[in-house]
């Protein structure tokens, strides 16, 4: 099987040199691209630039990403041949619309300098992916991701498969300090799947992938 699997942080400019961004490391990804490698099968791995893990792909094919524009247009650079898409990168979840000075004055630089003082930066919400992946990859089981720090395990659950119902995914993966200890698979219509620990997940995943037709 042909499988996709995204990985670590995108980020959005704030000017040419600042960026906002999160702290994914993209090991996650990283160990489940060798995973998938290792059982024989074609794996793809886009991984955001800032990912620091430093795990090796295996056999996995590497691209990297930036902004979640960027990603969209890696994916649909794929486009269409692939079984299963494992969409577990982590991507900014806003943009910068506009960066102003505390006199409100609009400021466009290419390095805003630090004399401009205080600034005020106005976020809209950022390109979302997942939605889009059914289209791009028609066929695939698609897997999103749902990491969770607020609330306890039941909310944290209720969170993965409204993503989704949402967004007529296959699968969820939940985990985060909401969850607790470990990761939970979610799939519509059955009981949570509670999974150890990462290398558990990565095994579980690839046992999951054979299942499917």
């Amino acid at each position: 099987m042909r499988v996709i699997i995204t990985c670590g942080p995108s980020y959005e400019p704030i000017d040419g040199v600042r960026r906002l961004t999160n702290f994914s490391t993209g090991e996650l990804g990283l160990l489940l691209a060798a995973e998938l490698s290792r059982a024989g099968h074609d794996a793809v791995c886009l991984k955001g630039e800032g990912a620091v893990s430093r795990v090796e792909p295996g056999a996995a094919q590497v691209i990297p990403f930036s902004t979640n524009a960027d990603l969209l247009a890696r994916l649909r650079e794929l486009g269409g041949g692939a079984d299963a898409v494992f969409h577990a990168a982590a991507l900014c979840d806003y943009e910068v619309q506009a960066a102003r000075a505390a006199d409100g004055t609009p400021l466009s630089a290419k390095k805003i300098p630090t004399l401009a003082g205080e600034l005020t930066l106005t976020l809209s919400p950022a390109l979302k992916l997942l939605p889009a992946l059914h289209g791009i990859f028609p066929g695939a089981k698609i897997v999103g991701w749902k990491y969770e720090l607020d609330g306890d395990r039941a909310a944290a659950e209720a969170k993965g498969r409204t993503q989704i119902f949402a967004n007529g995914t296959d699968a969820c993966v939940v985990n985060g300090a909401a969850w607790g200890a470990g990761f939970g698979f979610i799939q519509p219509g059955r009981d949570t799947v509670l999974i150890a620990d990462k290398p558990a997940l990565c095994a579980f995943l690839v046992r999951w992938l054979g299942t499917r037709k």
